[in-house]
């Protein structure tokens, strides 16, 4: 396809996705200014009610868009803004990690994943707001699809911004589930890729043995572009199946905490693939799999412990109470039990990888249900926290609308260093089984 042969401006600019922007840019038809004003002025009108951005620099960021359309700048993402949650540094915007320990924090660089990002010509518009240091406790971030209710966590910011058309991409994180449950609730694609895949440098760690750095958008084209960015490999972007997938169902031990707007999203999304041609095969898990909730239990505080013991000594009254329950926990934790529970996992990451290798994905639940109202929870992390912890590559695609219409998405997973075949199904869902959501 010619670069901007699909690109229509019928839509305000800053509706339109991260791939149509970048090649509304490249053919001329956008100037990357243009852009970056619809976007500010979206984030003008409604941060007010939705309180995305922890840090937004207009002056900045029209300084960047004139050097892009002035020819000093070139790339893939050549003029595109995105947004960043707020536990990655940059070096033109504070790193405040959602604590008021760091209120004002500058460092004097980015982060290998933001360095990459100007690197490909994309402009930072801004830090977006997280949970406290990646964590549960939420921050005052709300849904824009109903106020009311919360976003998800901890990316919250980073899905608030992306669905309200404040900017075509952000980048967020995921210990548990910080960038597909927000994705789901808000109604957009999250991905998170194979753990390592992107590089962490400049990432205030969470849970260092599980953190991942992930996508939320507005389409699978966008995060396999970004992806491709951010490893350098073109296979990730356009690559086509050249067979029918081969899909497993797995509910999951988790299965009866799923409401019964999961169920269908799961159950009818089966069926649609099936019907476009899919292999689907339902498998269940091994028998001790319900032991690795508890394990990552243990994993997660040892290790947000060992990551925060600099702020528990010294600013100890500043974290919340929930955090502070984390940390006292974490370093309970007998060491033998710790190690226990990492042997549990590699065992666990063993075995799923000779289980998934007959297929091309696997499908699952990706969150109980819809958003929870009320900003005081974001939401569930167990169905999302599995996969995480095995360190498999997952994406979300808005799949189903619950009792409420609000979004539900549902969740693919492949086998680690399968992202393209992940990707590249995830593409077939949306495109041949038309498994994805009404436009808003």
């Amino acid at each position: 396809m010619e670069s901007g042969q699909r690109v229509t401006m019928d839509r305000e600019p800053n509706r339109l996705s991260l791939v149509e922007s970048a090649e509304a840019i490249r053919a001329g038809k956008l100037t990357s200014q243009r852009l970056v004003r619809a976007c500010l002025d979206r984030i003008e009108a409604r941060e007010g009610s939705i309180k995305a951005w922890a840090s937004v620099d207009p002056e900045n960021v029209l300084r960047q868009a004139h050097a892009c359309d002035s020819g000093k700048a070139s790339g893939a993402l050549r003029g595109v803004p995105v947004g960043i949650k707020d536990v990655l540094n940059t070096f033109d915007h504070p790193t405040q990690m959602g604590s008021p320990i760091y209120s004002g924090h500058q460092t004097r660089n980015d982060a290998s994943c933001v360095a990459l990002l100007r690197a490909a010509g994309a402009i930072i518009l801004g830090k977006t707001i997280t949970c406290e240091f990646a964590g549960t406790f939420p921050n005052v971030t709300a849904n824009p699809l109903a106020l009311e209710r919360t976003p998800g966590g901890s990316s919250s910011g980073s899905a608030a911004a992306v669905a309200d058309f404040m900017t075509p991409l952000a980048v967020g994180t995921q210990t548990g589930g910080s960038v597909l449950r927000p994705a789901s609730f808000c109604g957009l694609v999250g991905f998170k890729p194979t753990y390592g895949t992107f590089n962490r440098e400049g990432l205030k760690f969470a849970a260092e043995s599980i953190d991942t750095i992930g996508l939320i958008a507005r389409s699978v084209e966008d995060v396999s572009c970004v992806t491709s960015v951010l490893t350098g490999r073109h296979d990730y972007v356009g690559t086509p199946l050249d067979h029918s997938p081969r899909i497993a169902v797995c509910k999951t031990h988790l299965w009866p905490l799923a409401q019964s707007e999961t169920q269908e999203c799961l159950d009818l999304s089966a069926a649609k693939a099936r019907a476009a041609g899919a292999n689907i095969v339902e498998i269940d898990l091994p028998d001790y799999f319900p032991e690795l909730t508890a394990a990552r239990g243990i994993i997660n505080d040892v290790e947000r412990a060992r990551s925060l013991a600099w702020e528990w000594a010294h600013h100890r009254e500043q974290l919340s109470e929930t955090l502070q329950k984390t940390m006292v926990s974490g370093f309970a934790i007998d060491d033998a039990d710790y190690c226990s529970a990492l042997a549990l996992v590699a065992r666990a990451r063993a075995d799923i990888a000779s289980i998934l290798k007959p297929f091309d994905i696997v499908l699952a639940p990706c969150v109980n249900g819809e958003a929870p109202v009320g900003l005081h929870y974001a939401g569930d992390p167990s169905f999302q926290a599995l996969w995480t912890l095995l360190h498999l590559p997952s994406i979300t695609i808005p799949a189903h609308r619950g009792p409420n219409r609000m979004p539900v998405g549902l969740q693919l997973v492949a086998g680690a260093g399968h992202d393209d075949k992940l990707l590249a199904v995830g593409l077939w869902m949306q495109q041949v089984a038309k498994i994805g959501l009404d436009a808003r």
